[in-house]
């Protein structure tokens, strides 16, 4: 179900990663004198890509069953794989990436799913491996447009695999800003402005690989010093109290029919509840990234309705 090249990706990342953990291990304690992990986050992110790893190898198949059908259709099936075609599907597999994570945090039925990865309250290189479980079941939808563009299936899947180190390797609060890199790449500052629950960080930098498509889709937020705002705060706007193997997973899903079930609601309200941005209520219960953005900035309120 791999093909040669993410078997290859495979070998010689996992002992990288151990050795990365290692040493950020060793240099938060010895020389920033900082706890950037504990034991239990630790193995909660382990048991969250485990399980996303199974489901992933579960449906795996059928999934690039849908590709390769797609791209036997293709009028443009034809290329030459040389260095261009290469670099025509990073482009093109990061864009394609940025938008599938942007509709992760604007739709809630897709945040139900992902916000399992933003829900520790560390940052390090492990929680890059805190994936969104479900994610596989529909995340091959969106690299339907590639295959039909005459990008092979099983090369779609290994620049997302490579791309996906990249994305891992920005959980750090060890490495500072980056200079010119900042202005095309996706850096650790970029990234730690992404998992922060600031009401002027949610919803921010969601590229994997290319910083630009926040710049232009006006995602982009730098990362600022902590005397011109404040120190990042990891997690969600509301952490859960008592997380377990089970709530990490499911707790969205659940607020969610809590919510849709909810006595004298009105059709669009319901609606809004499963479709609409995370953080919609139909009272002001609750408040949307873009409102809780708009509050502290001193805008006025947007409607809830």
């Amino acid at each position: 179900m791999y093909s040669y090249h993410e078997q290859v990706l495979l070998l010689f990342s996992t002992p990288f990663y151990i050795i990365i953990i290692g040493a950020e291990v060793l240099l938060s304690s010895l020389h920033f004198h900082k706890k950037t992990y504990t034991l239990k986050d630790t193995l909660t992110n382990i048991y969250l890509t485990i399980a996303n790893g199974l489901i992933d190898m579960a449906f795996k198949l059928s999934y690039l069953w849908v590709l390769v059908q797609v791209f036997n259709h293709s009028p443009f099936r034809n290329w030459h794989t040389g260095a261009l075609y290469w670099v025509l599907l990073l482009i093109a597999e990061d864009f394609t990436y940025y938008w599938l994570h942007r509709f992760d945090h604007e739709f809630r039925f897709l945040w139900a799913v992902h916000v399992t990865h933003h829900s520790s309250r560390q940052f390090n290189f492990s929680v890059g491996f805190r994936s969104s479980v479900f994610e596989p079941l529909y995340r091959f939808i969106f690299f339907i447009p590639l295959a039909f563009a005459g990008f092979k299936p099983l090369d779609i899947l290994f620049m997302y695999s490579a791309t996906q180190i990249w994305g891992t390797l920005v959980h750090t609060e060890l490495v500072g800003k980056l200079g010119w890199l900042e202005k095309v790449f996706v850096t650790p500052s970029h990234h730690r402005v992404h998992h922060g629950s600031n009401p002027r960080y949610l919803d921010k930098n969601m590229g994997m690989f290319l910083i630009i498509w926040d710049k232009w889709f006006g995602t982009f937020q730098e990362e600022l010093p902590e005397q011109e705002y404040a120190p990042i705060q990891y997690g969600l706007t509301k952490n859960l109290e008592n997380p377990n193997a089970f709530t990490i997973i499911f707790h969205e899903w659940i607020q969610i029919y809590k919510d849709v079930t909810q006595k004298g609601l009105t059709f669009k309200q319901r609606f809004k509840y499963i479709f609409g941005p995370p953080g919609y209520s139909h009272d002001g219960s609750r408040k949307t990234s873009k409102q809780m953005e708009r509050e502290e900035a001193g805008q006025p309120p947007l409607s809830s309705k």
